[in-house]
């Protein structure tokens, strides 16, 4: 018997309102993969790259100084 479904959140829904009795035993096999994984969206290193050196005006030591420009700390 094979009985298609969805992943939602993290559980395997049913079509069709099947229902299988707890403990039955199961084998799940991805029939495609999502569009994300077929290289659909950008992952998140790729949109956070985009960002990268745009930047403009900050202190020469911000990289060295940060907890000062952000929390009031002593610069080092």
């Amino acid at each position: 018997m094979k009985i298609r479904g969805k992943v939602s959140r993290g559980v395997v829904i049913l079509d069709d309102g099947n229902v299988l009795p707890d403990g039955t035993v199961v084998r799940v096999e991805p029939l495609a993969e999502p569009d994300s994984a077929r290289g659909q969206s950008p992952s998140l290193a790729e949109k956070l790259c985009r960002l990268a050196g745009k930047a403009q005006g900050l202190p020469a030591d911000l990289a060295r100084n940060h907890d000062h420009y952000l929390h009031g700390l002593t610069k080092r």
